[in-house]
């Protein structure tokens, strides 16, 4: 990357086989950074995918936003969080999900938390003036339970920790992601990689004594999730015990 003048927002999105949902993501999120008016870069963090979401992220070309595509092996969402945001150069940060389930115009709304002294934004589909929208019953049910285990083992008075959509002041972004500890690994995985990052590094933020802004966002369930209700709920429960294992043995200290 230019050694040029830092922009305002970087934008990141991990995406895996969204070859058919990407053209129309990348638009929008486009759309938003022309009307905003700020200096933003967007960067794909690639995933390693098996379809040609590559080849189209590598075809799109933005109007008004620094583009960049980082093409990766396949290690997994939190891998490819990581790698994007450590990439970013943005005064701000914010990963949004490839799906958009939660529209890229809520960026606004995280972007002014962190400007009014929040070190950590993150949109919440719980509590006054968040929506959810066409989410199945069980899941709305597993996700709740999963929130309570969340709250009481390791990040208490957060109830939303799993939404993906997520705001980092520039330099809290790099601490909190550069200590973290968990799918950090060069292994490739296989399939869709659906883990319970996004807890350690609010556990982490909050160790580390940052603000984080809960920001109630709208949010559609969109077809086609990676989620496995059954697999994909145990390898988050693994990851809660994970982070509460190394904040006892001092491995965030």
């Amino acid at each position: 990357m230019c050694e040029c003048a830092r922009p305002r927002l970087s934008i990141v999105i991990p995406a895996y086989n969204e070859s058919e949902r990407l053209p129309t993501t990348l638009k929008a999120i486009d759309e938003y950074v022309t009307a905003s008016g700020e200096t933003t870069e967007i960067i794909v963090a690639e995933d390693g995918s098996e379809d040609n979401t590559l080849s189209v992220a590598r075809a799109f070309v933005s109007r008004d936003a620094s583009y960049h595509v980082l093409p990766l092996p396949h290690r997994g969402k939190a891998a490819a969080v990581r790698s994007g945001i450590l990439m970013a150069r943005g005064e701000h940060v914010l990963f949004t999900d490839a799906d958009l389930s939660t529209p890229i115009e809520y960026a606004s709304r995280l972007v002014r938390a962190l400007d009014d002294g929040a070190d950590v934004a993150i949109g919440s589909r719980e509590g006054a003036g968040a929506t959810r929208v066409s989410e199945p019953g069980y899941r709305h049910v597993m996700g709740r339970a999963f929130n309570l285990m969340v709250r009481l083992v390791a990040v208490p008075g957060i109830d939303d920790t799993q939404c993906g959509f997520k705001a980092f002041r520039r330099d809290v972004a790099a601490d909190l992601f550069g200590r973290a500890r968990l799918h950090v690994g060069g292994g490739v995985v296989r399939g869709a990689r659906v883990t319970g990052f996004d807890v350690e590094i609010l556990h982490l933020a909050r160790r580390r004594g940052y603000t984080v802004a809960q920001i109630p966002v709208f949010w559609e369930h969109v077809s086609g999730s990676k989620v496995h209700p059954l697999r994909d709920s145990f390898r988050m429960a693994t990851d809660v015990a994970r982070v509460r294992l190394n904040a006892m043995l001092g491995r965030y200290d």
